[in-house]
C-alpha cells in the first residue's frame, strides 16, 4: 500500500551573504547542493534504485520547466502543497554520479523571508523529498518501490540523512558572521510585525 514517504539530508550553506551570492532572474537568491543520493541505505533505512530516481527526476523536470516546482518550510504528512506555506522555487536539477543536484531559489513570500533569514544565519536545516510509494522488505533493507512518485522537495529543521550539503552559488565573496542570532530575531521581528501585530517582543 502506497504512504508518503519523506527522506532528509542536512542542507548546510558555505559561509556567505545569500545577498552576495548569485541571483535568479527575479532577483532572488539561489543556494545548490545535494537534493537526495540514490543505491544506498538512507537515514530511515530505505533503499532508492538509480532507475527509479532517474524515471521521478524526468517527470519532475516538467514542473521545473513550468516554474512550478515549489515546496514549504516544514512539510506536512499529506501529498498537497500548501501554498501558503511554499518557501522556494528548484530552479535546475542535475546528476553527479549518485547524487542529485539541485539550485534553488528562496522566494520573497514569509515562509521564504523565515527560510533565507536561517540560511543567512548560518542555521543548518535540512531538505527533505516528499513522495509517495510503497515498501518491500529486502533483508536488513526497505527498498522503494515501482509505484513511487516524487511530489516536492521541502525545507525541514530536522535532518535524517548525512553527507547531503547545500552551499551558495557564490561569487567568490565572504563574510564574517556577526551576532547571528540578533540578525535572525531583527528580521523575523520585521516579518511578523509587518501588520502591525508583533506576536514575539
Amino acid at each position: 500500500m502506497k504512504q508518503v514517504l519523506i527522506e532528509t539530508h542536512l542542507f548546510k550553506p558555505s559561509k556567505g551573504l545569500l545577498s552576495e551570492g548569485k541571483m535568479s532572474e527575479r532577483g532572488n537568491p539561489l543556494v545548490e547542493g545535494i537534493l537526495a543520493t540514490c543505491e544506498v541505505e538512507n537515514g530511515n533505512g530505505r533503499y532508492y534504485s538509480k532507475d527509479l530516481w532517474e524515471r521521478e527526476i524526468d517527470k519532475y523536470m516538467e514542473l521545473v520547466d513550468q516554474n512550478r516546482a515549489t515546496g514549504e518550510l516544514d512539510h506536512p504528512e499529506s501529498q498537497v502543497i500548501n501554498l501558503k506555506n511554499v518557501s522556494h522555487n528548484i530552479k535546475d536539477i542535475n546528476w553527479d554520479g549518485k547524487n542529485i543536484m539541485g539550485t534553488i531559489e528562496l522566494l520573497p513570500t514569509p515562509s521564504g523571508n523565515i527560510l533565507k533569514a536561517l540560511i543567512d544565519s548560518g542555521i543548518t536545516v535540512g531538505v527533505s523529498s516528499r513522495g509517495m510509494g510503497s515498501l518491500e522488505q529486502k533483508g536488513d533493507l526497505m527498498e522503494v518501490q515501482d509505484d513511487f512518485e516524487l511530489l516536492c522537495w521541502d525545507f525541514v529543521s530536522t535532518p535524517s540523512n548525512p553527507d547531503s550539503f547545500m552551499r551558495l552559488v557564490q561569487e567568490n565573496k565572504e563574510y564574517k558572521a556577526q551576532d547571528n542570532y540578533k540578525k535572525v530575531n531583527t528580521i523575523l521581528g520585521e516579518i511578523l510585525c509587518s501588520h502591525g501585530f508583533c506576536p514575539i517582543v
